[in-house]
């Protein structure tokens, strides 16, 4: 059988990250590139009692349809928790989704025709790239720094390219676990307002902080500009995939129409179990234990890098998240240090992917959260035993130019 495929669905490459964590199944394999959650803190005793007492209290209903928008009671709590931030959310304008990677597929079925353009950080989110790509976007790029992303650059982009939208991730940032300072969240709304152009904040990581203060999200200083995505997976458990979506009343409408030719609405089921264990757990003391965690393996993960990796090599520092990034000298190529690594039994994700030109092939991607500090300390060696291998390989003149 000759199957015609699609052209959108023929250009999009598989999950780089899938495809590699392929070759780390092995227990001799010391694994810093995933990007799961740990599931040593999954609150599995309280959900079991949740999914109990509901099904014992309304078990034909819950099993049932549902709205497409989600839970009533869900919707209004998620819009109750922005108001700490000083958000004024309406439970109408948040939309239950099948985690925020839905989301990201949704707002491209609204927004993007074949050949419209894009505007991410650079670095950004693979994940994002893959969804936006179905649509068959062109992508153009700002720099991303410590600082967070370079807003004039970003708004020379955005007006010289007519950008449907900006993607962008203030909050310890996939990949590189970066955060937007104060500063340029103020410039990057005022931005948004003048030129009348959208964003897409995505925020999995935001609860996630471990150390420093706490910032607004850029949403909150330009809320009709910004169509804001939240997840429970990297909170309480992804398995439940479950996230959610807060934009302005238009937007959400339409997004509402899309969801409901995808999928109806997310699982009425784990809306209602994940409900009730809002109402019977503190989800802020829950988010303390795993960020207490997420901090003592950073900690450990950067302790190590500092003792054993070779001169050259930068690495970030998150405040939180679940995120490193390592810049390797100029010349060296991370997905063929890869190779070496896992030789080695240690694997990362190279950075590569991440730019959407792949165009940047000297970085790559560590995340501490899902190994225990001594497994992160022979870890870590294993990658130094593996770069010293690798630069050993390299022709004389790229050794003498790092």
């Amino acid at each position: 059988m000759d199957y015609r495929f699609s052209d959108a669905i023929a250009n999009t490459p598989k999950s780089f990250i899938r495809e590699i964590l392929k070759l780390t199944q092995s227990d001799n394999i010391i694994s810093f590139a995933g990007g799961l959650p740990n599931s040593a803190l999954f609150p599995v005793d309280a959900i079991r009692h949740a999914a109990e007492h509901v099904l014992s209290r309304d078990g034909r209903n819950i099993l049932q349809y549902s709205t497409t928008e989600g839970h009533a009671p869900l919707r209004a709590w998620i819009a109750e928790r922005y108001a700490r931030h000083g958000m004024n959310v309406a439970p109408e304008q948040v939309l239950i989704t099948n985690g925020s990677q839905q989301a990201l597929d949704l707002l491209g079925k609204v927004f993007l025709n074949p050949g419209d353009a894009v505007a991410l950080e650079n670095p950004s989110y693979l994940g994002a790239i893959q969804a936006f790509r179905l649509f068959r976007p062109q992508f153009h790029s700002a720099t991303l720094s410590t600082d967070g992303i370079d807003v004039a650059e970003l708004q020379a982009v955005m007006r010289q390219h007519q950008c449907r939208f900006f993607y962008g991730i203030p909050n310890f940032q996939n990949p590189t676990g970066l955060s937007y300072s104060a500063t340029t969240r103020q410039q990057l709304a005022t931005m948004l307002q003048q030129e009348q152009q959208l964003m897409i904040e995505d925020d999995p990581y935001g609860a996630l902080r471990f150390s420093g203060s706490s910032l607004p999200p850029v949403a909150a200083l330009a809320p009709e500009q910004v169509v804001m995505l939240g997840s429970f997976s990297k909170v309480c458990a992804p398995g439940m995939r479950l996230g959610w979506m807060v934009a302005p009343a238009p937007v959400l409408a339409q997004l509402a129409v899309a969801k409901q030719a995808a999928d109806l609405h997310s699982g009425y089921f784990s809306q209602r179990v994940l409900y009730q264990y809002l109402q019977d757990n503190n989800l802020d003391e829950h988010i303390s234990q795993i960020s207490h965690a997420y901090q003592q393996q950073q900690q450990a993960m950067v302790a190590a890098l500092q003792q054993h990796l070779p001169p050259g090599i930068a690495h970030t520092t998150p405040e939180g998240g679940m995120f490193l990034w390592l810049t390797l000298p100029e010349h060296w190529s991370a997905t063929d240090l890869f190779h070496i690594a896992v030789r080695h039994g240690v694997a990362f994700v190279p950075g590569e992917p991440f730019f959407a030109d792949a165009s940047q092939r000297h970085h790559l991607r560590m995340s501490y959260c899902t190994v225990d500090a001594a497994t992160i300390h022979t870890g870590v060696q294993r990658l130094a035993a593996a770069m010293a291998e690798y630069a050993a390989q390299l022709p004389q003149h790229s050794k003498e130019t790092q």
